[in-house]
């Protein structure tokens, strides 16, 4: 019988955030958006670990840090089945699913290079629609143009 630990153990955090069930393919661009490839704290992470619920996820753990709303807006665009968990003195404080609000502001800039936003100093304002295809795009609220998930550039 084989007894070997089939787990990789982790230290826990004592205070900051676990961003869990990130899709595997999006946890570099989750720790390019936040900067957390910048920031002095502890950034654990982990990508294509085994998940019951979705096959393959990623996780991101950070030491002594919480995010603000456009911060877990940038998340929900590029990892909208992620889970964030709160600790403060190894307590789960806040757990919260995140989710795709129906404005998005001054976070993402317009695709479109003529649009008022790449020309003045106006921030980005887009509604949140879905194609045909149940794909989510940002309307832009200047120029009206359609910015795909996969064309999204983050101020």
């Amino acid at each position: 019988m084989n007894d070997k630990r089939k787990e990789l153990i982790v230290s826990a955090i004592s205070n900051g955030t676990v961003i869990d069930h990130i899709p595997s393919e999006n946890v570099f661009k989750v720790i390019k958006i936040l900067g957390l490839d910048k920031t002095g704290k502890q950034v654990y992470f982990g990508t294509n670990l085994d998940s019951k619920k979705y096959g393959k996820k990623g996780i991101i753990k950070i030491s002594d840090t919480y995010f603000a709303i456009e911060e877990i807006n940038k998340i929900a665009l590029v990892a909208p089945s992620a889970t964030l968990i709160e600790i403060r003195d190894y307590e789960v404080t806040r757990k919260t699913n995140v989710s795709i609000p129906a404005r998005i502001e001054k976070i993402v800039k317009c695709f479109n290079p003529n649009c008022i936003t790449n020309k003045e100093e106006v921030s980005t304002k887009f509604s949140v629609i879905y194609d045909e295809n149940g794909l989510m795009k940002l309307s832009c609220h200047y120029c009206e143009k359609n910015t795909s998930k996969d064309n999204l550039i983050f101020i």
